[in-house]
Parts: C-alpha cells; sequence; structure tokens
C-alpha cells in the first residue's frame, strides 16, 4: 500500500487538474449509476481519488462513503466538498481490501480495478459488501483489449514513476468473468467507440 499510496500523493495535484477524457459518456455514466439509487441509498466508492463522482451523487442518496489509500487525493476531496457545500459524504483513507464496513445498496469501483494488485479479490470484497440485490459499478481500463503494447514497457516506466507501481492488463471478457465468479450478475455491460474503459452494472441476486 505505502508505495501506491506515496505514487498517488505525489500526482493529486496534477489528478485534480486533469479534464475528464470524455465529458458526455462520463455524465452517461452517472446518470445509469443513479437509475440503481434512492434517496435512502448507502453508498461505498473505493478509489475515489479527488472525489469529484461522489460528490455528484452526493444529491441523490443518503450518504457516500468514500475510501482511497492517498491522503493528498482525499484532501482535494475534502475542499471539494466544502465548497460544493456537500455534507452527506465520508472521505476515509483505507486500503479497500481490509475495509470494515456495513452493507451498502451500492458499491463503486470506477477507474480502479486495473490499479490493485488483486482486482478479483476487490470485486470479491464489493460483493461481500453489497447489500442482497443490490449493485456493483465498474468503469474499468481494459488495458489487455486496445493497449496490449504497453505492457513491455510497462515495467521500465514504473521505475522511472510514469507508471503507477501497480498497473494491470486485462481484457473486458477477463473483468466480466471475474465479476461474474464473485457472484454478481451483470445486468448492462457499455463501453463507448474508442473507449478503453468498459462500464459495468452488475448486481448481487436477492
Amino acid at each position: 500500500m505505502t508505495s501506491s499510496a506515496n505514487w498517488w500523493d505525489r500526482i493529486a495535484e496534477k489528478y485534480a487538474r486533469s479534464p475528464i477524457a470524455d465529458e458526455a459518456a462520463y455524465q452517461r455514466k452517472l446518470e445509469l449509476t443513479r437509475e440503481h439509487f434512492t434517496p435512502e441509498s448507502e453508498v461505498l466508492e473505493f478509489g475515489c481519488g479527488t472525489g469529484g463522482t461522489a460528490i455528484a451523487h452526493a444529491p441523490h442518496v443518503r450518504h457516500v462513503l468514500a475510501t482511497d489509500i492517498s491522503e493528498e487525493m482525499l484532501k482535494i476531496a475534502r475542499d471539494k466538498a466544502a465548497t460544493a457545500g456537500v455534507g452527506n459524504v465520508t472521505f476515509e483513507q483505507a486500503d479497500f481490501d481490509t475495509l470494515e464496513a456495513g452493507e451498502f445498496d451500492a458499491v463503486l469501483g470506477l477507474s480502479i480495478l486495473h490499479l490493485l494488485s488483486d482486482p478479483r479479490q476487490a470485486i470479491q470484497r464489493a460483493y461481500e459488501l453489497t447489500r442482497p440485490g443490490g449493485v456493483f459499478v465498474s468503469s474499468t481500463a481494459c488495458l489487455g483489449d486496445k493497449m496490449w503494447f504497453l505492457r513491455p514497457i510497462a515495467p521500465i516506466m514504473k521505475l522511472f514513476g510514469v507508471f503507477p507501481p501497480v498497473l494491470r492488463f486485462f481484457s473486458a471478457r477477463e473483468l466480466r468473468r471475474n465479476i461474474e465468479d464473485a457472484g454478481f450478475e451483470v445486468e448492462y455491460e457499455w463501453r463507448p467507440e474508442k473507449a478503453v474503459a468498459v462500464f459495468i452494472i452488475a448486481r448481487r441476486p436477492d
């Protein structure tokens, strides 16, 4: 956790200034996710970064617990929430694999699974934390499909601090299989044209 946390701490300010690559697709993902919310929903977002998505969803739910391993990311997120007057998001520094929390109506893992040492374990943990009938929402860069050519140079880029310490190359097929193997039922899958990320909404059966 330490090396990854330090890397993300170091780039937090730059990350916060980076524009969303495809604003229309991002807004569509927000809309699709909110179809599964109610005003009483308890939501967990792990790997929340600088908090933009958690803050955007806050008006539509009761509470969002947003976690990340980077305290610098979370400082920016807390400032954003305060500026926006959002009071129902709690930002906590936590490693998702060891998170102790109650059950949630929705668990969000956005732009994070490919950055984890064990994404299968994380998906299984998401299943454990999701209430029966609740949803797991993931937008995941499936680098094995469209950016496989980066795999040979990834170790060098990590060594020089260009790439994060953990970077997984898997396909959309592998992602879906891992989600289903955890016990979820995939209800929706979408990859915007030319996008690397695959957006999935999966439900934990009642």
